[in-house]
């Protein structure tokens, strides 16, 4: 007699979980400190399964898959060294990309032609040309991208949006995206023995940045951040990649941008075409005091003013407004404050977007646009002077310095144009 066959609960879609035919298959590519993060709201959604991890670096490969296989009390999780191999496997759908910055374009036009879906964190680049590219392959590919800026998908954000939009502040006058005090170091550490190509593959980590050589702090994450040739120049899109994208959303600006930016010591002003200004006000300590702002709303602040009042907002979940008709209507939001880190609402909308072929809520021409903001105010606070930029030719207007921080070189064979 044939001993009975038991079948896993998981496998029938019971326990929670989608059954595997509605199950969208995912690969991780980068598995350092912000992928587990948003890992820990992927992993909750009962119709994403986590098949491989990859990373160049032996140790978070092994940790990375560990956390995988613990989620699902099996050791199914594959690993990879180089993520063209995750790539190549015909039965993954979708990857989430939380590489180094410099690697961000690059895996996310290779994953669109490899077929795959596409969770990519920000900064989805480190030059204005980087983010066209990710457009034009994603429009040619027709896959699904969405950028990790995760704050369009939590409501206190998404109401003062709303707010700024319906016009309950009158006629909008100023968005002000709170930033980091703009820099870069360009320095570089002192060489080290390269370990085992195993351990670290330091070739594959420098990707498309200028070799140099070996230093163990660079791999742990303490080196390379703000560092020019790793890093989206100036650091204006660590916060301004949320703050500033929100700024464009609130003007129905998503298809558009400032065509001018002025900087000073303290905050870079742009101007739209319809009038609207937008102040990036760049904070120097931007976890402690901060002057001109609202304490108690957390980080990544935004401002929305219009000729009847303003709202302002951050990630603790709280709104505040000098308009009293308003405060009713908010009630409802600032009651179960939800934080502007959660990623799971923004994995949501990405999940049905696979499914559905719908745009996700920050699809590549959104982010096309809005890191382009941050890239052209970064320019101008580089180069100390008033810039012109038209948003239709995506190029500023008549100054050849300007257009030449549009691009960046690349190492072969990486540079994203050619790929």
């Amino acid at each position: 007699m044939a001993a009975p066959l038991v079948v896993p609960a998981t496998v029938l879609g019971a326990g929670g979980r989608a059954a595997p035919s509605e199950r969208i298959t995912l690969g991780v590519i980068g598995i350092g400190p912000r992928a587990v993060y948003d890992l820990n709201g992927i992993l909750g959604q009962p119709d994403c399964h986590c098949l491989a991890v990859c990373d160049v670096q032996a140790s978070r490969r092994e940790s990375g898959k560990r956390k995988i296989d613990a989620r699902y009390e099996n050791k199914d999780c594959a690993t990879y060294r180089d993520f063209r191999e995750l790539l190549a496997r015909c039965d993954i759908d979708a990857v989430l990309i939380a590489t180094g910055d410099r690697w961000h374009a690059q895996a996310s036009i290779l994953a669109a032609r490899a077929g795959k879906d596409i969770y990519c964190e920000k900064p989805c680049g480190l030059a204005i040309g980087d983010v066209q590219a990710i457009d034009d392959v994603i429009q040619k590919t027709g896959r699904i991208f969405q950028a990790g800026t995760q704050r369009r998908s939590v409501p206190n954000f998404q109401t003062v949006v709303h707010l700024a939009q319906s016009g309950k502040l009158g006629k909008l006058q100023t968005l002000v995206a709170s930033a980091y005090l703009p820099f870069f170091r360009t320095e570089w550490l002192p060489g080290e023995p390269t370990p085992p190509r195993d351990v670290v593959d330091w070739d594959l980590w420098l990707g498309a940045a200028p070799w140099r050589r070996y230093n163990h702090q660079y791999v742990e994450g303490r080196g390379w951040q703000g560092h020019w040739d790793f890093t989206a120049g100036v650091n204006l899109l660590d916060w301004g990649a949320h703050t500033i994208d929100l700024c464009q959303w609130a003007n129905n600006a998503d298809d558009t941008g400032p065509i001018e930016y002025e900087p000073s010591d303290t905050a870079i002003t742009c101007r739209y075409a319809n009038g609207v200004k937008l102040v990036i006000d760049c904070l120097k300590t931007p976890f402690g005091e901060r002057t001109g702002w609202i304490q108690s709303l957390g980080t990544c602040p935004v401002r929305f003013i219009g000729d009847q009042g303003r709202v302002e907002t951050g990630d603790s979940g709280l709104i505040e407004t000098d308009l009293a008709s308003l405060k009713d209507d908010l009630k409802n939001v600032t009651r179960k404050p939800a934080r502007g880190l959660d990623v799971s609402a923004h994995a949501r909308n990405f999940l049905d977007c696979v499914k559905s072929r719908e745009q996700p809520i920050a699809n590549p021409r959104i982010v096309r646009r809005s890191h382009a903001v941050c890239f052209a105010a970064a320019a101008a606070w580089l180069l100390n002077r008033k810039l012109q930029y038209d948003p239709v030719e995506e190029a500023f207007v008549q100054d050849d310095e300007a257009n030449q921080l549009c691009f960046r070189a690349a190492r072969a064979p990486w540079a994203a144009a050619d790929l």
